[in-house]
């Protein structure tokens, strides 16, 4: 499956998926984090999720004209540098004690993912022959949710258990100083896997800076096209930022997309590129697939704990053990898959694992909540057993639809093509909100699916069991969606769609 000249390289970029897992997984908790540290509302706090995905989205394109310009190797480069750029202004921004600073860390910490996702994706499907690059990417992507578990750890054990219990109102009846040296304590637990990763970043980004390749230098030329890129890729995002401060951030993140799609535009090499990709259907129709697959896995574990106390009456605490029963499963689900594929089409396989997770939201949807188990003090029910069962049958589609849509393309297209697979995980910030949207509201046309659940309304969590269980018909289009991409583009028909 790997060559073994190119082990080296496979096992270090192997450490990049794992840490963009670690960080993706991290800043999850950090909405919960801010929301009690800065007494503010979810709406604000929530504004961690699109600075993070949102970052993804703008500097898809910046990286990819990274990767066709200087190389793949340099593209890891610079993403790494940026992250440990972003990562170290969590310092300034736990001493000023300062939301908005921590704003622009968050966004600096995910474009340097962003850079790495999009360089390291291609550069593991380049590592040999075509025919095991899917395979190769579904192995590389296995430890990706490896670092999301140990995130989860660290938020716990480091962030989480670092905050102090006091309520919104407590703090304000406390002294400043008082109050003050509370924020500061639990800030610095905020800073501190943040920046201890940087050790663990620099040291990969060490042996990249020395596996040099016969590489040959960039010329000015190429550095004009990055300069520019740069300039397309932030200016139009930092002009609206600073003028327009109350702006809707999900808006401020489409409008900072539309600044490297025109620059895409108006090179003549680029747009070639873009067009090429536009009349490869497989390929368009992927990242659309790659869109509603990454906002349901965002959205689907956000609401996993919430479900959880719900229907269950546990314990936010016990809630997150679900959610750890469930990235477990996500984690051998994909080691399984990958090992299957040895044999069995992808495609195939993910078209029956989306029928398996609609099943799964169906279950979740409309079976009772009747306690069948327990295993030490948590209680099992079969809607519950769905739930966590969706995170084993999502585990292997982010590679797959990734493989699938780059199989075949131009070369001088496979990096564009991956900046826009990146910017799908856009997903995350608007399909989660969706879901939020019918939760927060009984009077939802999609409530209407599971009536004959209460809807009496519950202050505290700010939802009922009806519009909770109706927000799950979100996660079954999206399964839909990615089932029907399978159906599409599998062995046999692809060559024909292609």
């Amino acid at each position: 499956m790997v060559p073994r000249k190119y082990l080296g390289i496979f096992t270090m970029l192997v450490s990049c998926f794992a840490l963009w897992g670690l960080l993706n997984n991290m800043t999850d908790n950090l909405v919960p984090a801010f929301q009690r540290i800065f007494t503010m509302d979810q709406s604000r706090a929530g504004l961690v999720q699109v600075a993070f995905y949102g970052a993804y989205a703008v500097l898809a394109i910046f990286a990819a004209v990274l990767a066709e310009e200087l190389s793949y190797r340099k593209g890891v480069l610079i993403g790494l540098a940026i992250y440990i750029i972003g990562a170290l202004l969590y310092i300034p921004a736990c001493i000023a004690q300062s939301f908005d600073i921590y704003f622009i860390a968050i966004f600096i910490v995910a474009g340097g993912c962003s850079l790495l996702e999009t360089t390291c994706n291609p550069y593991v499907l380049s590592l040999g022959d075509e025919a095991t690059a899917v395979r190769r990417l579904n192995f590389a992507q296995m430890f990706n949710p490896v670092g999301s578990m140990i995130g989860i750890v660290l938020a716990q054990q480091l962030i989480l258990s670092h905050l102090n219990p006091a309520t919104a109102e407590a703090r304000a009846a406390m002294e400043p100083a008082v109050r003050e040296g509370i924020i500061r304590s639990e800030l610095f637990w905020v800073c501190a896997p943040y920046v201890g990763l940087c050790a663990i970043a620099a040291l990969i980004w060490l042996f990249f800076l020395l596996k040099r390749e016969g590489e040959t230098g960039a010329t000015a030329a190429a550095l004009g096209r990055i300069g520019i890129a740069l300039v397309f890729s932030i200016l139009p995002m930092t002009v609206l930022y600073f003028l327009f401060p109350e702006m809707d951030k999900i808006a401020w993140v489409l409008c900072g997309v539309a600044g490297p799609v025109v620059y895409v535009i108006l090179l003549r090499d680029y747009r070639s590129m873009l067009v090429t990709l536009l009349r490869t259907p497989r390929y368009w129709c992927g990242v659309i697939a790659q869109f509603f697959y990454v906002g349901v896995q965002i959205a689907a574990w956000t609401w996993l704990n919430v479900y959880c106390q719900k229907e269950l009456g546990v314990t936010p605490a016990q809630g997150a053990i679900y959610y750890t029963i469930a990235i477990s499963l996500f984690i051998a689900a994909r080691w399984i898959a990958t090992f299957l594929m040895k044999y069995l089409d992808p495609a195939r396989m993910m078209a029956l694992c989306a029928g398996g997770a609609i099943v799964s939201c169906l279950g979740v949807m409309y079976l009772p909540t009747r306690v069948i188990f327990t295993i030490g003090s948590l209680p099992f029910s079969w809607n519950v057993i769905c739930l966590v069962a969706m995170s084993g049958f999502m585990s292997l589609m982010f590679p797959t639809i990734y493989g699938l849509a780059l199989g075949g393309l131009d070369a001088r297209a496979l990096k564009l093509g991956a900046s826009g697979l990146i910017m799908a995980i856009l997903g995350g910030a608007i399909i989660t909100p969706w879901m939020a949207a019918i939760i927060g509201d009984n009077g939802s046309m999609w409530c209407t699916l599971t009536s004959a659940y209460p809807a009496d309304w519950d202050g505290d969590l700010k939802l009922s069991r009806m519009s909770l269980r109706a927000s799950f018909v979100v996660p079954a289009i999206c399964f839909a969606v990615v089932g029907a991409y399978a159906l599409a583009f599998g062995r046999g028909r692809r060559r024909n769609l292609a």
